[in-house]
């Protein structure tokens, strides 16, 4: 009675250590797929789940429509031109700014009065309160433009317009008067970064015009972006409505995009631990049968828990995954038959 005693008590605790150990086994595998969803649901919002490439990476095969994160400084291969003043820039964006010297109407409380400033649009003194000897002129002679290059490149990628135009930052480039058309030399004259048709830069006239361009200086950024061939775009699909991210030096992506989750760690050592555990807690609960020892068949029984179990939360998210572990299951549920049909042989 003793002896059966002792047998009952220690076939109990393999049976409540085996269930236990199989439940954590389930547990793990629903955590991990769980944060795996998680942080693909958050991913989702930007366009999808990112993949970090590094430092000046190149296209490889199979990475189209991946959203990557990229780091690097950008290559201009085909530098933009203003070519009414024939100026070529090395960077992404030019921008030429026009201004001319122009009647403003203040108002201060109730007074009015007029001040000559520079401005960058014409305006209408027919509107003035008091016209008379505040005219201006009708329209510029010449207007304000960008002038995109025609490639730039980050790493092996060429950057679409959008992203080219996301590039942050902005400096004033120094005109060369040496290099102006001979129509426009006769005109313009340098004067502090800009060029002026003023007669006396330092006392401008009514009329008088202030010419500047400003540049995309080349800086190392981190571009968040989809690949399409072997470029880089933004994801249309994107919930967030913009679905790329482009930020000065090497940003974490977490600092890029806040709201999104710690992605998931170790993903794969947690799995195969959570199919150990369950396979651990199978070979306890098969003591206290007479299949003990049978450790195959306990792997087999644990990898169905869990292939089981990931299978349903995978259902509806990602195919491949549901059909990785389906799979998984089915090879589970053929060695388990196996090992039960030979079981009868071995005991003969």
């Amino acid at each position: 009675m003793k002896l059966a005693s002792r047998i009952s008590v220690h076939d109990l605790m393999c049976n409540v250590a085996g269930a236990l150990l199989v439940l954590a086994g389930v547990a793990l595998m629903a955590m991990v797929v769980r944060s795996q969803l998680n942080y693909r649901a958050a991913a989702a919002r930007h366009g999808g789940e990112v993949v970090d490439l590094g430092h000046n990476a190149n296209p490889q095969a199979g990475e189209h429509g991946t959203m990557v994160r990229l780091v690097g400084t950008p290559q201009v291969v085909e530098a933009p031109r203003d070519p009414d003043f024939n100026l070529r820039v090395n960077t992404p964006v030019l921008v030429r700014h026009v201004e001319m010297f122009q009647w403003r109407e203040i108002h201060i409380g109730g007074d009015v009065h007029y001040e000559l400033d520079w401005v960058d649009h014409p305006l209408d003194a027919s509107h003035f309160e008091q016209p008379a000897g505040h005219t201006n002129p009708a329209s510029f002679p010449l207007s304000g433009k960008q002038f995109d290059a025609g490639l730039v490149q980050l790493g092996g990628f060429k950057l679409s317009p959008l992203l080219q135009h996301a590039l942050p930052g902005s400096e004033q480039v120094a005109p060369d008067p040496k290099l102006l058309p001979a129509n426009l030399a006769a005109s313009f004259s340098p004067y502090q970064g800009h060029l002026v048709t003023s007669a006396d830069p330092g006392a401008p006239r009514l009329g008088d015009l202030r010419v500047s361009w400003d540049d995309v200086p080349l800086q190392e950024v981190t571009v968040v972006a989809r690949i399409d061939g072997d470029r880089l775009v933004a994801a249309a699909d994107a919930a967030d409505g913009k679905g790329y991210d482009v930020e000065i030096g090497t940003v974490p992506l977490l600092d890029v995009f806040p709201d999104l989750p710690v992605p998931p760690k170790f993903v794969m050592a947690s799995q195969l631990l959570a199919i150990l555990l369950a396979a651990f807690g199978a070979f306890l609960l098969l003591m206290a049968h007479r299949h003990r020892g049978d450790a195959l068949l306990a792997l087999a029984l644990g990898a169905l828990a869990v292939a089981a179990v990931a299978s349903v939360l995978w259902l509806g998210h990602d195919a491949f995954m549901l059909c990785a572990w389906v799979v998984v299951a089915l090879l589970s549920v053929a060695l388990a038959i196996w090992r039960l049909r030979r079981q009868p042989q071995l005991d003969r």
